[in-house]
């Protein structure tokens, strides 16, 4: 998931590089006033978003492929976990009923 995040972070940089780059140089508008800053965040959240979504198809699987499994395996250690506390008790309980 580092990685995929780091990659994103990757995208929206040269994005914002790009959008800054834009509307300094009046291919884009420029904000109202003391807002173009957040013109440019804004512009460049817009652009790199479907960007991502289409780069990172591949690296998005692979985390969720990575993700999943952790997950399969804690199911498992978690009803490992529960069988051998069921033994235990089903263990006590049949020493403590008399005969």
């Amino acid at each position: 998931m580092l990685r995929y995040t780091l990659m994103r972070l990757g995208i929206f940089a040269g994005c914002l590089v790009v959008v800054w780059g834009a509307v300094y140089s009046g291919i884009f508008p420029r904000g109202f006033g003391d807002s173009n800053f957040l013109w440019v965040l804004l512009l460049a959240m817009v652009l790199s978003a479907p960007i991502s979504f289409v780069v990172l198809r591949k690296e998005r699987d692979r985390a969720s492929v990575r993700i999943v499994g952790k997950v399969d395996r804690m199911k498992a250690n978690l009803e490992a976990n529960r069988s051998q506390e069921d033994v235990a008790e089903d263990g006590s309980r049949a020493q403590s009923q008399p005969s």
